[in-house]
């Protein structure tokens, strides 16, 4: 009994001292991932590779159903020679007793067809759900799997168009082709990934909006050791100041790799300059309420970021060189405005007005003037976006099918420009101004389209809608709109065309 007692105790010391061992290891890895953050990425693919590697060639490998076997049996019939009773069974002494033994043994043929039919109308029904439901299985694999290849196709189709687009230049399609590149890029699960993105055309400037880690989400446990008197683990962090300093590297180190791998990416060269905002949401420690700031901000040329060896500079350093901006303590989580913002500048912006305040229960809004219902949505919308700290500007009337309003949400992830459209019709909304919208929102390189009718949409139009940045309010939705906003009118299409077709008759 005393040698497996020791045993026992020597297996329990042996698994104690393994998993801090194995716990110490994965501790130190993930400290290197944080230290490594920059030298790990130094090695970008061109375009062309990276279009490569993102293009879908897998197969569909879902097993195609297969019908089950079941033996084949033919239908018992009554004439068959082993349902005939070709003799009279010669009673036993039970049968001679009982006169109703004697009458079972030669019914039994009988019977035994009776039972054998049975039997064979059970099979019969068996292999018939069977075969419907495999029928039913075969349909649904067959349309999962052309439904597979359509989305692969349509994906594929979408990297090479994006690679064409990028080629010439087009705003949207720059960005895209970045948010591709960046989102290819590896990092720690617990890095958050999150970004934005503008490219001017003009100036040739991509702005990165970049979502950081907070302090909270770097990796602190430095090593596990096992206590062998208590036989527990005990788990040694990294001090606070350590903390600090690997949170600053982090944070320079990021920035420095997201400047590396567009530029090493860009084969076109179609950014001249970039500038990274890094954003951090945090809980301020006053108010216990969650804050969203810019940290740090620094703008590279290409031809001096290029020039640089990152596989040899100190993060910070590196970033001071760059005249990059924020607090000499990053941790600390300090304010300060970004070199550039999203730009929100448009000639085409004017005056409004506002149009809600005289709205009533009996007000056909369908019936409105068109630029009053214009001005109305801009600001049913400004009350919207206004609870997220964004704006919305109305262009100048143009009574056609170009930007109506644009929304501006200053948050760096969620946010972003957002083009509205508004269409006073009384007729159902057909596929054409959807597309429209959907144009206007790629040449103006906004984050999402909205279309706003005081009629209904064609199932055309919102198919094409499916899978794109766009959202299409009704009529009913606009009511439901403006009454969450407190205000209240009405749609009735009957009666607004009359009065706009007796307003044009009007000299």
């Amino acid at each position: 009994m005393w040698h497996e007692d020791k045993w026992e105790k020597r297996e329990r010391l042996a698994r104690g001292v393994n998993e801090a061992q194995e716990r110490s290891r994965q501790a130190s890895q993930a400290l290197g991932e944080v230290e490594t953050i920059l030298g790990s990425a130094l090695v970008v693919r061109p375009f062309a590779g990276i279009v490569e590697a993102l293009i879908d060639k897998s197969v569909f490998d879902k097993p195609e159903p297969v019908l089950p076997s079941l033996a084949y049996a033919r239908e018992p019939r009554d004439t068959d020679p082993e349902y005939q009773t070709r003799y009279q069974p010669r009673p036993g002494l039970l049968g001679r007793l009982f006169s109703s033994r004697k009458h079972d043994e030669i019914e039994d043929p009988r019977r035994r067809f009776q039972r054998d039919h049975a039997s064979w109308e059970n099979l019969r029904a068996r292999r018939k759900k069977l075969r419907e439901d495999y029928e039913a299985q075969l349909a649904c694999w067959q349309a999962d799997r052309e439904d597979f290849s359509r989305q692969q196709q349509e994906r594929n189709e979408l990297i090479r168009r994006t690679r064409k687009q990028y080629l010439s230049k087009a705003p949207n399609a720059v960005a895209d082709y970045c948010e591709v590149v960046l989102s290819y890029s590896v990092y720690p699960d617990w890095c958050p990934q999150q970004f934005d993105l503008e490219y001017n055309r003009h100036t040739r400037i991509l702005i990165v909006e970049y979502m950081l880690p907070s302090i909270d989400h770097v990796p602190k446990l430095k090593e596990v050791k096992y206590v062998k008197s208590k036989d527990e683990l005990m788990e040694v962090f990294l001090s606070e100041s350590a903390v600090n300093r690997l949170y600053d590297s982090l944070v320079y180190q990021i920035a420095l790799r997201t400047l590396q791998e567009l530029f090493n990416a860009d084969d076109d060269k179609a950014l001249d300059s970039i500038v990274f905002n890094g954003w951090v949401k945090s809980t301020d420690k006053a108010t216990g309420r969650e804050t969203n700031g810019c940290i740090v901000s620094v703008q590279a040329s290409r031809e001096e970021f290029l020039s640089f060896n990152l596989a040899n500079v100190d993060p910070k350093a590196c970033f001071r060189a760059l005249k990059g901006i924020g607090s000499s303590k990053l941790h600390s989580l300090t304010p300060i405005p970004p070199i550039l913002n999203i730009s929100r500048e448009d000639k085409r912006f004017v005056s409004s007005y506002a149009v809600a305040g005289s709205l009533e229960q009996s007000t056909n809004i369908a019936a409105m003037d068109w630029e009053d219902f214009e001005h109305l949505i801009r600001e049913l919308f400004e009350q919207v976006f206004s609870q997220y700290g964004g704006e919305v500007k109305i262009t100048r009337a143009s009574r056609d099918s170009g930007v109506d309003a644009v929304a501006f949400d200053p948050d760096p992830i969620r946010g972003g420009k957002t083009v509205i459209q508004a269409k006073r019709y009384t007729n159902t909304v057909g596929v054409a101004a959807v597309r429209d919208l959907y144009g206007t929102v790629l040449n103006e390189g906004a984050t999402k389209g909205i279309l706003v009718t005081t009629a209904d949409y064609g199932p055309d139009a919102y198919e094409f809608a499916k899978g794109k940045p766009l959202t299409l309010l009704s009529g009913s939705n606009l009511l439901q709109l403006l009454e969450q906003h407190g205000h209240k009118a009405t749609i009735d299409l009957k009666a607004a065309k009359k009065i706009l077709a007796e307003r044009e008759r009007q000299p």
